[in-house]
C-alpha cells in the first residue's frame, strides 16, 4: 500500500512501535482529539470509530474470522462478529462469484477452460 506507507514514512517514526496518532508533542494522544475531529468537519467521529472503521473494512473485504482476531487481538469469535456487518453489497458479491464458479465449471465440462 504505496499511499499508506509515504504517510506512515513522513508521519511516524521508522520503529515498529512508533505511534500512529500522535499528541502536539509527539507523545501519545490524550487531548486534543475532539479539537482535531472538529477541524476535519467530523465533531461526533470517536477515536474508537477508526479502529470499527478498519475491522469493518476488513471484514467486507473478506479477511477470516481468525485474521480479524488476531488483528485486534481479540480471543473471542463474538468480539470479531461484530464486524461482520451484513451487507446487500456482500449478498451482491456472493452471487456474482457462484456466478462465476458454475460459469466456469460448465466451461470446463465443456472443454472450453
Amino acid at each position: 500500500m504505496p499511499e499508506l506507507r509515504k504517510h506512515l514514512d513522513a508521519y511516524t517514526g521508522p520503529d515498529s512501535t512508533a505511534l500512529v496518532f500522535t499528541g502536539q508533542r509527539g507523545g501519545v494522544l490524550r487531548r486534543g482529539w475532539s479539537a482535531a475531529v472538529a477541524a476535519i468537519g467530523l465533531p461526533g467521529l470517536h477515536f474508537h470509530d477508526l479502529r470499527h472503521t478498519g475491522n469493518t473494512l476488513a471484514a467486507q473485504d473478506g479477511v477470516s474470522l481468525a485474521d480479524l482476531k488476531a488483528r485486534m487481538g481479540h480471543d473471542s469469535v463474538r468480539a470479531a462478529m461484530i464486524y461482520q456487518h451484513a451487507a446487500v453489497e456482500a449478498d451482491q458479491k456472493i452471487a456474482n462469484m457462484l456466478d462465476q464458479r458454475m460459469r466456469e465449471a460448465r466451461d470446463d465440462a465443456r472443454g472450453q477452460g
